[in-house]
């Protein structure tokens, strides 16, 4: 089913800059004000904190799952069960824990259990903040090709 409205069709790359880019900036601002208070200190100084967590993420993401599919692609068992979603999901926040702790102790001069704690408010904000903006950036955009259903042949 053929669709004239160019924001609902929106698929590929151009896709993935559109999400990636409306993502982070949403998640830049929340985040901005979130540490702000979390630290007593203000936006300004929390904003590089939560710039620098994103430009982090947005690179780690792509390292990370191009690392796990390429191990993926090796494995005898195929297809994405549980077990294997939640390695995956342990990975990928493991790895921005031991990135993003030592980064927000240092620039708000907070102990590494303070800024420990700072980030598991960001994984539960981020938890929910995913599940969400996807819901919205589907319903405006549209699905994308691969979650469509495709017609059956006759």
């Amino acid at each position: 089913m053929a669709t004239s409205n160019p924001v609902s069709s929106l698929q590929g790359i151009r896709r993935r800059v559109v999400y990636v880019t409306l993502y982070e900036l949403i998640a830049i601002v929340v985040a901005t004000f979130g540490l702000a208070a979390l630290t007593g200190q203000n936006a300004s100084h929390a904003s590089v904190a939560s710039v620098a967590a994103s430009v982090i993420a947005v690179l780690w993401n792509i390292g990370f799952n191009w690392a796990f599919e390429r191990w993926e692609s090796r494995q005898a068992v195929r297809g994405r069960s549980v077990k294997r979603r939640i390695a995956h999901a342990i990975g990928f926040e493991g790895g921005l824990v031991f990135t993003l702790v030592p980064l927000f102790a240092w620039w708000f001069n907070v102990s590494l259990w303070q800024a420990f704690v700072m980030d598991l408010a960001l994984i539960v904000f981020f938890l929910c903040y995913t599940f969400v903006f996807n819901w919205v950036f589907d319903r405006v955009f549209g699905l994308p090709a691969s979650a469509m259903a495709v017609p059956a042949q006759a």
